[in-house]
């Protein structure tokens, strides 16, 4: 079972974060600046989301693989990360308000998965990284 999402995505350390969110919300941009911090690319723009067993991959589809937008730069060359296991989702488009927030799950492909909401913080690439690497306190 597949589906193909508007949204992008990255690996950390064979985690992959899937970043979704209206047209112009910052999917790309987030991106970025998470590739400067150390995460791969695995897809923008568009992402294929595959279920296998009790997990969610997520890939490229070949014709924007290896492929990011930089708005008001064009299109940059990255080295895919290739099929990645899905860790999280962020959902931009909804504002946290909470300091603490609640362990939230989204459901993909029959699968549920922890679910972020946006901060819109300064340091969210960088808590995205720690996020990856080493998990939240439920």
């Amino acid at each position: 079972m597949s589906e193909v999402l508007h949204a992008s995505a990255v690996a950390l350390r064979g985690r992959g974060l899937l970043i979704c969110g209206a047209s112009g919300s910052g999917k790309s941009g987030l991106a970025l600046e998470l590739m400067a911090r150390g995460a791969a690319l695995i897809a923008d723009d568009r992402v294929i989301a595959t279920r296998q067993g009790d997990t969610v991959r997520l890939t490229a589809p070949e014709a924007i693989r290896g492929m990011i937008e930089a708005r008001g730069i064009g299109l940059l060359n990255a080295t895919p990360a290739g099929d990645t296991a899905l860790a999280a989702i962020l959902d931009l488009d909804t504002p946290e308000t909470e300091r603490l927030p609640p362990f939230r799950t989204r459901r993909l492909l029959g699968v549920e998965f922890p679910l972020l909401h946006n901060p819109a913080s300064p340091y969210l690439s960088a808590a995205l990284v720690q996020y990856l690497c080493q998990g939240r306190r439920l």
